[in-house]
C-alpha cells in the first residue's frame, strides 16, 4: 500500500514540472501589480511546488526512496555534536 502512494509521487512531480512553464500566459503582456503575469505565475508555482515537497518529505516517502531507515536517520542526529560535526 506504501509503495503504491510512493509512486503516485512520480505524475505529481511531472505535472509540477509540466506546468512551471506558463503555457496559458504565452503570448500575454498582461501586467499585475507592476510585474508581468508570468512572473506571478512563477511565484505562485514555486511556492505550490514548496508545499509539495513538504508533503513528499513528510510522507517518508523521500527516505524509502533514498533507502534510508528512519531509525537510523534518528540515529545520526543523536550523534551529531556542536556545528553539526559527527564523532
Amino acid at each position: 500500500m506504501r509503495r503504491s502512494r510512493d509512486l503516485l509521487w512520480i505524475p505529481t512531480f511531472a505535472l509540477l514540472v509540466a506546468f512551471a512553464v506558463p503555457w496559458p500566459l504565452w503570448g500575454s503582456d498582461r501586467v499585475v501589480a507592476g510585474l508581468p503575469a508570468w512572473i506571478w505565475w512563477h511565484v505562485g508555482w514555486l511556492g505550490l511546488c514548496a508545499l509539495a515537497f513538504r508533503a513528499f518529505v513528510r510522507s517518508g516517502a523521500w527516505e524509502r526512496g533514498m533507502g534510508i531507515d528512519a531509525a537510523e536517520r534518528a540515529g545520526e542526529a543523536d550523534a551529531t555534536v556542536d556545528g553539526g560535526d559527527r564523532r
